[in-house]
């Protein structure tokens, strides 16, 4: 796989991820602040986020999903600033999964047993599987690339 190409998927994984610690890390402080952010489009977020599943061992999950979002933005930092590093791209690509696989089972809380929509929720949800979608792409080009080499 072309060096340019991994590098061009970092930046779109470094700024997914960016945009999702925003995300996150203000469902966070919203609510350490018990506040419920305006969700405008559809109603159903201040269910979902003061619903017994927005916490976890009493840490709210939105805080999981800064920590989340900020590994995997510094680990594509990393790599972008040690080009030619496919390990570090490849463990991002692999982080990747746990991202993915809470967005799965937080989907699935929302639709069918809280029966209600946090569109900051689903915001993040479709960043994370982006990410996701993007690591199995990296994944892929460079066990191929390997292969070639």
């Amino acid at each position: 796989m072309p060096p340019l190409l991994l590098k061009k998927l970092a930046i779109v994984i470094l700024v997914l991820a960016f945009i999702g610690f925003l995300d996150a890390t203000y469902l966070t402080a919203k609510h350490y602040h018990d506040a419920i952010p305006p969700c405008g489009l559809v109603a159903g977020c201040e269910t979902v986020l003061t619903s017994k599943y927005n916490n976890l061992f009493g840490v709210p999950v939105a805080l999981f999903g800064s920590l989340y979002y900020l590994a995997i933005f510094f680990g594509a930092f990393t790599y972008l600033n040690n080009q030619g590093k496919t390990q570090i791209l490849g463990s991002v690509a692999h982080a990747s999964w746990l991202g993915f696989m809470m967005s799965l089972y937080f989907v699935s809380l929302q639709l069918f047993v809280i029966k209600n929509i946090c569109l900051y929720c689903m915001f993040s949800a479709l960043i994370s599987t982006t990410i996701f979608i993007l690591g199995q792409i990296i994944l892929r080009r460079i066990k191929n690339f390997e292969w070639a080499v």
